[in-house]
């Protein structure tokens, strides 16, 4: 799950405004991103998304729901990328076009980086990414919660996962008022 959360720190922290987010309404680039993480995958942001779902799933310790995992990933997935391709060719045609030939769609290859021109961002990251990294500690103590149900019939509140949970949901409410009632952490061109 880190390994996902570092990707999508690597994609939220280095890019632009109108690019690399969670569009729900219609697809939105102002460009096509060609550097950072974007020089050595098209898709970073889903890579990201795999990683920490896979971590979620080898939780199981059960490789036949590790690879349906995957696949219903891929099923789920490759539309979207498909759509988001499909917009992005239409929107900027050769430029796209030329960056999608040289950079994979999924597996990263890291021979073609590209650092990027931005500055990181952590207060980027702070406001896109607050969400995300609660979710997996909420998943993973659900996971730890159902497991010592299963073991003990009971709920353990010394698990590790649960107070690591109280602390992280207590950091994304401060990140959550902060993010609702200030602009410390709008970020020009974020």
């Amino acid at each position: 799950c880190m390994v996902g959360q570092i990707i999508r720190i690597m994609v939220i922290g280095f890019t632009p405004k109108n690019t690399s987010g969670r569009n729900t309404k219609e697809q939105v680039a102002d460009v096509v991103n060609q550097t950072g993480i974007y020089s050595v995958v098209r898709h970073p942001l889903y890579l990201g998304n795999f990683f920490m779902w896979l971590g979620v799933a080898m939780i199981s310790q059960n490789i036949a729901f590790i690879v349906i995992f995957a696949l219903a990933f891929w099923i789920f997935y490759e539309r979207i990328m498909y759509a988001e391709e499909q917009f992005l060719t239409r929107r900027f045609g050769a430029v796209y076009a030329a960056w999608a030939e040289r950079v994979p769609a999924f597996i990263p290859r890291f021979h073609g980086w590209v650092s990027s021109p931005a500055e990181f961002s952590f207060r980027n990251i702070l406001k896109r990414e607050s969400v995300g990294f609660f979710n997996v500690f909420l998943v993973f103590w659900i996971f730890s919660a159902a497991l010592n149900w299963i073991k003990k019939q009971s709920f353990e509140t010394n698990d590790p996962w649960f107070v690591a949970l109280i602390a992280v949901t207590i950091l994304t409410l401060i990140i959550y008022v902060i993010r609702k009632n200030t602009n410390l952490l709008t970020v020009e061109g974020r």
